[in-house]
C-alpha cells in the first residue's frame, strides 16, 4: 500500500524497522514464545479457537530450553539493541542531505516496542508520513506479511493515521549484496589453507507456505545468485530454527552438516543469509549448536559476523527508504 504527500522542509517521515523481536532477560522468555506460537501466520496450531491454548502450553513446556539457550548469550536477545543501532545510523544517515526530514525506530512484532508503541512515538515527533521497513530481505507471510498486518490493525485503531508506504521486500539491495559479498569474501581468505565449503543458512518456514506461493524460496534465490556473481563461490542452501509438528522447507541445516561431512568436508563457512542482525539463531545455533555439531562431525565451521549497523547495510536501506517517493 502506498500513499503520497508533498515534501517541505517542515515534515518529518517516520521509518519503522520491521523485526521478530526478542526476550531481553530470562523472564520474558515464556511470555515471548507465547506471543510467537500464538500467531497463525508462523505456524497453525489445531483450530483456530484452540491455538492461544496450545500455544501457551508449547510455550510453558519450550521456555526452559530456550532461557538456557539464552543464558549461553548474555542472558537474552541483543535484537532491539542491534535494531536501534541500526535505526540511529539509518536516521543520521538520511538526515545528512535532502530536504525530508526522518525519525527512524524499532518495530517488533512479538516483543516491544510493539507496533502501536512504535506508532505513538513517531505521532508524538510530528511525523506526517510512515514508511514500513522490513529487516527481512525476503518476503514471507510468516514474517513481513505477519508483521504488516499487525501494523495495519495498529494504525485502524488510530483517528487520524499517518500516510503509510511499506516496502515489501529487498533480496538484490546492492548495498546488501556487497556488504554480504565482502563477508564470504573475508571469511573464504580466513580459510585458505584448505578446502571450504560455502552455506547459506536462511530460517526455515513449514513447506506449506511456499506450496500456498509465498515468495520466501525464490527471493533466497535471488540474493544467492547476486551474491554468487560478486563472489564467483558457489554454496549450499539449508535451512535452520525449525520447530512444531509440520513440514519444513529441506535441507535443515544439521543434515546439510552431516551431507557434507559424509563427503569428507573439513571446513565450512556458513552465511545467515536470511537474518540481518544477530540474535539467538546467530549467536547461539549457528555460532555454538553448529559449530558443536560440526567439530564432532570431523569439520571446522566458520560463521560470517552479522550485517548489524555495517556501514555498506546502512546504505542500502537508507537506498529503500529514500526511493520511497
Amino acid at each position: 500500500m502506498k500513499n503520497h504527500i508533498s515534501g517541505n522542509e517542515q515534515t518529518i517521515t517516520g521509518v519503522l524497522l520491521l523485526n521478530l523481536g526478542g526476550p531481553e532477560k530470562a523472564e520474558d522468555v515464556e511470555p515471548f514464545l507465547y506471543n510467537l506460537f500464538s500467531d497463525r501466520r508462523i505456524i497453525r496450531l489445531g483450530p483456530f479457537f484452540l491455538q492461544k491454548f496450545i500455544a501457551r502450553r508449547i510455550a510453558r513446556k519450550r521456555a526452559p530450553t530456550s532461557r538456557a539457550n539464552y543464558e549461553k548469550i548474555g542472558g537474552g536477545s541483543p535484537i532491539l539493541a542491534i535494531t536501534a543501532k541500526q535505526a540511529a545510523a539509518l536516521e543520521n544517515l538520511l538526515n545528512l542531505s535532502g530536504s525530508r526530514r526522518y525519525k527512524v525506530v524499532p518495530c517488533m512484532r512479538y516483543w516491544s516496542p510493539f507496533a502501536a508503541e512504535s506508532i505513538a512515538g513517531l505521532m508524538a515527533a510530528g511525523i506526517t508520513r510512515l514508511i514500513a521497513l522490513p529487516l527481512y530481505p525476503h518476503y514471507s507471510a510468516a514474517t513481513t506479511g505477519s508483521s504488516l498486518i499487525d501494523l495495519d490493525n495498529a494504525l485502524k485503531k488510530i483517528k487520524k493515521p499517518p500516510l503509510l508506504t511499506t516496502i515489501r521486500s529487498w533480496p538484490t539491495q546492492p548495498g546488501y549484496i556487497t556488504a554480504l559479498s565482502k563477508r564470504i569474501t573475508n571469511g573464504m581468505a580466513r580459510l585458505h589453507n584448505e578446502p571450504v565449503e560455502l552455506v547459506y543458512s536462511a530460517h526455515s518456514l513449514p513447506k506449506q507456505y511456499i506450496d500456498d506461493g509465498d515468495p520466501y524460496v525464490d527471493e533466497i534465490k535471488q540474493t544467492i545468485a547476486a551474491l554468487e556473481d560478486q563472489t564467483g563461490v558457489r554454496g549450499h542452501l539449508c535451512y535452520q530454527s525449525r520447530s512444531g509438528p509440520v513440514k519444513w522447507l529441506q535441507p535443515s541445516t544439521p543434515d546439510m552438516l552431516r551431507k557434507l561431512a559424509d563427503q569428507g568436508c573439513k571446513s565450512i563457512l556458513m552465511v545467515p543469509i536470511s537474518f540481518v542482525s544477530d540474535h539467538v539463531e546467530t549467536l547461539y545455533e549457528i555460532d555454538i549448536l553448529y559449530q558443536g555439531m560440526a567439530r564432532d562431525l570431523g569439520m571446522c565451521l566458520k560463521s560470517t559476523p552479522g550485517l548489524n549497523n555495517d556501514p555498506l547495510f546502512i546504505e542500502g536501506l537508507k537506498e529503500l527508504i529514500v526511493q520511497q517517493k
